[in-house]
């Protein structure tokens, strides 16, 4: 027999651990080999594609993501793998064969995997790369989908790169190999496992930084996240390695000294076998716990930054379509007819709409509060030689039939005082100040009782920049001084599926008359297309990151599953003859797979509550539901995985076993 058909043999007979440490690795191959096909794709270099220049950065960030994670994991899994090839080893050294035939034997082994696995992944990578492509196209908005292509270029990149990731993590296997002794070789299984303990200052240290990390992510918010970042990550990491090495022994002694549970059924053999197999598996469940909150955490902060952002275009622009007319009969923007021919001719519906009499507020300047916490809005901001955006006044009735319609609350206003709408991102309010400004040629200085954070209408028009309501009363005397043609008049329109109206916007645009385009507001749909496309271009790119870290996770707990399923036959064989059930066993081997499964799930879950709370914070926001969901959808992928690889686990065990 050659060294090529030994390792051969040995990669067959090991093939159930070499399983899944397999199948991640074809699946790095495949997702790199994609992303540098579209990189490297001739319509791409030639800039034929033109929105690929939105996606090639994030995609070339991701091919290095994907290379240093596959180091760090199949060098993880190949250390792994060896020391519990020890006795193995032993066996072979025993029979003759030199440290250096030992190091060969390795080598062949690692390359033989490497070849499957770079040729499985390219070769799904071809195959799957049309699917991608029609996806990206579609996410970019092409009329035609990308043409089929298989760069040379990301092949052989794609093929040298993970060859010589293979290669020099063989080298480094080979460093290792070779330094015990034959005895020690022979003896590495039969190594007594010795008590579980712990050290006092280690179990402190680690509930201290949970607990500060946890503490400092809870007040975290966007003035003091430079402050708190770093103290975070850093205290968390540490918290979670002693979790697992040190506080994980404490949780199990509190729980066998409750005899009650501890006695219970089965729980003893649980819980018994459970805590060598955390402090055995301490390293990897620590590995996990991070992995699966990077990957909650990522995917609920870019699916959290989507919901938000369209909750404060909404908010922004309080209607999708708006516009100021300056004359109470002028028609100089568009005229309403036109507006709603078109918007009935391309299918859409209004759900509601609005026309607010007002008056111009020309060269504002709104100063709110007193000392340092005082701001202005208007011409204060820009200068007055430049500052052309005008505020606009609006009576109390208007205001509160507005509210009712948005579902918020009516207000009263103090005679002769005005009430200025200044929503902002503190949504702090004031309480008096003066506005100043020119009325129908007029400078006049009118004062201010407070301000509301709350807008109802949109803002983004020159016409309106600010709005300010005043009682019915003065603004019925107010109005009448103004001459119609001076009066201000604010359109509002909401159309259902409002979100797909973004070529409706272009032909709107269109109808404007010349010069107009600063007075309308019809951009929340453009807004909200341009969004919804980079956010689900991140979400399309970083998917298959999170997939490729989340069945990396997965494997790596499969993967030490395998490696100790000789040692837990040899007790169940031992159980079975002093008479315990199959059924009883496989509740057993169930329950400890589970617990081992789902304690980094239950982990990374909390770290990343703690995150989305921080983020929450920082948008000033709160969107638990939608946290939750990306949660579920979590846990609902961990548990497919669990079954599969229970399932596995316990007929390789049974069968082998002869339970």
């Amino acid at each position: 027999m050659t060294f090529r058909s030994l390792a051969l043999s040995n990669i067959r007979g090991n093939w159930r651990s070499y399983s899944a440490f397999f199948l991640s690795s074809v699946f790095s191959v495949l997702i790199f080999y994609v992303y540098a096909a579209f990189l490297n794709h001739p319509d791409v270099l030639s800039g034929y594609i033109i929105g690929a220049s939105k996606v090639r950065v994030g995609m070339q960030y991701c091919l290095y993501i994907i290379m240093i994670f596959s180091f760090l994991f199949i060098l993880y899994s190949n250390s792994a793998f060896l020391k519990t090839r020890k006795q193995e080893f032993g066996l072979f050294s025993l029979f003759g064969m030199t440290k250096a035939q030992l190091r060969k034997l390795v080598v062949y082994e690692n390359m033989a995997i490497a070849a499957m696995a770079i040729a499985s992944g390219i070769g799904l990578g071809v195959l799957f790369s049309k699917l991608f492509f029609m996806a990206l196209g579609a996410l970019l908005g092409m009329e035609e989908t990308i043409s089929f292509a298989v760069p040379v270029k990301a092949v052989w990149l794609t093929a040298g790169g993970f060859m010589a990731l293979f290669l020099l993590i063989s080298i480094l296997s080979m460093l290792r190999l070779g330094r015990d002794q034959i005895i020690d070789l022979l003896k590495a299984a039969r190594q007594p496992k010795g008590k579980l303990t712990y050290k006092k200052w280690q179990v402190v240290l680690g509930a201290l930084c949970l607990a500060s990390g946890y503490g400092m992510a809870l007040v975290m918010n966007s003035y003091t996240f430079v402050i708190f970042s770093l103290p975070i990550l850093a205290t968390v990491v540490a918290g979670t390695y002693w979790l697992f090495t040190q506080l994980s022994v404490v949780l199990l002694r509190f729980v066998q000294k409750r005899h009650s549970v501890y006695y219970k059924g089965t729980n003893m053999l649980i819980l018994a076998q459970l805590g060598y197999k955390i402090r055995d598996n301490a390293r990897i469940l620590f590995v996990v716990s991070i992995l699966s909150a990077v990957i909650m955490t990522a995917l609920g902060a870019v699916y959290l930054l989507q919901i938000q952002s369209k909750q404060d275009m909404m908010e922004t622009s309080p209607f999708s379509l708006a516009y100021v007319e300056k004359g109470l009969h002028a028609q100089e923007v568009i005229h309403p007819r036109e507006l709603e021919g078109m918007i009935a001719e391309e299918g859409f519906t209004i759900e509601r709409e609005t026309k607010v009499v007002g008056v111009g507020l020309e060269q504002y300047l709104v100063e709110l509060g007193e000392g340092e916490s005082a701001v202005q809005i208007g011409r204060g901001d820009a200068g007055e030689s430049s500052y052309s955006t005008d505020a606009m006044i609006i009576s109390l009735s208007d205001y509160n039939k507005l509210a009712r319609e948005a579902g918020e609350e009516e207000i009263t206003v103090e005679s002769g005082k005005l009430i200025v709408l200044f929503p902002n991102f503190d949504q702090k309010t004031y309480r008096g100040g003066t506005a100043s400004g020119w009325i129908n040629g007029e400078q006049v200085e009118l004062s201010i009782s407070r301000s509301l954070n709350i807008r109802l209408l949109n803002n983004r028009i020159q016409s309106n920049g600010t709005t300010v309501v005043m009682d019915d009363l003065s603004f019925v005397h107010l109005l009448a001084s103004v001459p119609e043609e001076k009066q201000r008049v604010f359109y509002g329109y909401e159309l259902g599926s409002w979100e797909d109206s973004a070529q409706l916007v272009k032909k709107l645009d269109g109808l404007l008359a010349e010069g107009q385009a600063s007075h309308k507001d019809f951009g929340r749909a453009e807004r909200f297309a341009e969004m919804k496309e980079t956010i689900s271009l991140t979400l399309f790119i970083g998917m298959f990151i999170s997939l490729l870290f989340f069945i990396a996770a997965g494997s790596m707990i499969y993967f030490k599953l395998f490696t100790e399923i000789q040692e837990d036959q040899t007790q169940f064989r031992a159980l079975s003859r002093i008479g315990m059930t199959g059924k009883e066993i496989r509740r057993v081997v169930v329950s400890q797979i589970a617990i081992v499964f789902y304690i980094p799930c239950v982990v990374g879950i909390s770290h990343a509550l703690f995150a989305m709370r921080s983020l929450d914070n920082m948008m000033n926001t709160s969107n638990w539901i939608y946290s939750f969901v990306v949660i579920g959808i979590y846990i609902a992928m961990q548990t497919l995985y669990f079954l599969l690889a229970s399932n596995s686990y316990m007929k390789s065990m049974l069968r082998e076993a002869g339970v």
